[in-house]
């Protein structure tokens, strides 16, 4: 049996059956055959299936934001824009191009020949999604599998296992034939033997770099590709010339949207030493505006953690960090509801921070902005790479020129300038180091999906 305890009071919110043998046996061979079928429907009518998804997902918006608050504890104000927004922009936009990305490629002419290469479905593709972003993160994958031809096998997170199920219901009513989406409820032993299966011909996972090496080993015997979108410690330069506003609402934002629980969120700030104090007494004090709450409750914006050991890992981080000589500027006593042993916890911005503290080196996962002044564009390029991930980082300037120049040295998969935590679906989504690898959105997203075939006709006279 697999339960989902709220964070909201620490009850059973859902129970499910986790898939036993026979019914994984099932799923594979309806995923198979469906998939042999779905790969003959013609691209624009997989694109037209795939759009009245979004919408009947869209219709649904407002009990999913109820739904995501019992799970995961994001604030209803917050909920419903991941689907109305970030889901269906994702969507509409690998729908819009799906037509022209996975059309063939054309060969300059030869005398007696006719050469192309084809893109061909895989054929079964296995997504398997985390809670923090549980609708955002899956659609990566699930929407430009199905629009490429694949069937698509989704495992969710055993904290949010009813988004899986609001997407089999939404294909189901945007008429996807059956088979070609489907959802497990498993344990991990049954997930490495999926993955181990030969119907299995590629697996999306999003989550943890311990759980990216686990995926890894399932797959090493099999030649099959993985796309492994891992954990962050995103950093963010403030210089001198940066509107200061601006950057000061974006950071603390990016840093404690969804309480922080982004694999892009803002983990690490680094300031020009001229703007450094108007900074930190800026974003202290908009740190203190949150209202930590009920995640149920319309005027909460911040919700808890997904559960209380996640809230305890975070502290650890703050109290250790402040033991080694750090100063924590938002006071407990603005946030009351936070305490020891729950899920909800309150703000923080450290200063005096330096790389020794492991809240400026180990992944956080939480609300926390630790903020450290620098000389200037060249230690802050130092610092910034100095981190075994490079998922996303961001510059806070009035000089695109400089932007470019700096984001030319940065280890990372995407470069922001002026904004942080969002993903443009028209870029390429993609991590370096122990943030992973492969790449989603764009289109260059459908290359993982697909086969590269090569057509190489003579004509004999």
């Amino acid at each position: 049996m697999q339960r989902t305890i709220s964070p909201i009071d620490g009850s059973v919110y859902v129970e499910r059956e986790l898939a036993i043998s026979k019914e994984i046996e099932q799923a594979l061979e309806r995923a198979t055959k469906a998939q042999q079928a779905w790969r003959q429907t013609a691209v624009p009518q997989r694109m037209e299936t795939c759009l009245r998804f979004v919408q009947a997902m869209e219709r649904n918006a407002d009990a999913i934001a109820i739904e995501l608050a019992w799970q995961m504890g994001r604030p209803v104000r917050y909920g419903a824009g991941e689907i109305v927004r970030g889901f269906a922009e994702r969507s509409r936009y690998m729908i819009q191009i799906a037509e022209r990305a996975l059309a063939g490629i054309p060969i300059e002419p030869k005398d007696g020949f006719t050469r192309f290469i084809r893109r061909e479905p895989l054929g079964v593709v296995f997504t398997i999604a985390p809670w923090n972003y549980p609708f955002l993160t899956a659609v990566n994958s699930v929407v430009p599998a199905i629009l490429a031809g694949n069937a698509v096998i989704l495992k969710h997170s055993a904290q949010t296992p009813l988004c899986a199920e609001r997407f089999a219901a939404a294909f189901a009513e945007a008429g996807l034939p059956e088979g070609v989406f489907q959802y497990l409820h498993l344990g991990h032993a049954d997930v490495a033997t999926l993955i181990a299966d030969p119907r299995i011909a590629f697996v999306a996972f999003t989550g943890s770099v311990e759980g990216g090496r686990a995926i890894q080993r399932a797959a090493s015997a099999r030649f099959i590709g993985t796309a492994l979108e891992l954990g962050g410690k995103d950093p963010a330069y403030v210089r001198a010339d940066a509107n200061l506003t601006h950057a000061v609402e974006n950071l603390v934002d990016g840093a404690m949207f969804n309480s922080g629980q982004s694999c892009c969120a803002i983990e690490r700030i680094y300031v020009a030493s001229a703007v450094y104090e108007e900074f930190v007494e800026r974003a202290v004090a908009l740190t203190g505006q949150y209202r930590l709450g009920n995640p149920l409750e319309q005027d909460t914006t911040l919700g808890p953690m997904v559960r209380a050991s996640a809230a305890a890992f975070v502290r650890a981080q703050i109290e250790e960090a402040v033991a080694q000589g750090a100063t924590a500027h938002v006071h407990p006593d603005l946030f009351p509801l936070s305490a020891a042993g729950t899920p909800y916890l309150a703000p923080q911005v450290l200063t005096g921070v330096n790389h020794s503290m492991r809240v400026m080196s180990e992944e956080t996962f939480g609300p926390v902005a630790p903020i450290m002044p620098v000389s200037g564009d060249e230690e802050a390029i130092r610092l910034m790479n100095d981190s075994p991930y490079g998922l996303t980082a961001a510059i806070w300037t009035s000089d695109e020129e400089a932007a470019i120049r700096v984001g030319d040295r940065i280890q990372t998969g995407t470069w922001f300038m002026n904004r942080c935590d969002y993903l443009d679906p028209a870029l390429a989504w993609t991590g370096v180091g122990d943030s992973g690898r492969g790449c989603t959105l764009s289109v260059l997203g459908f290359d993982q999906l697909t086969r590269p075939k090569s057509f190489h006709l003579r004509t004999v006279i």
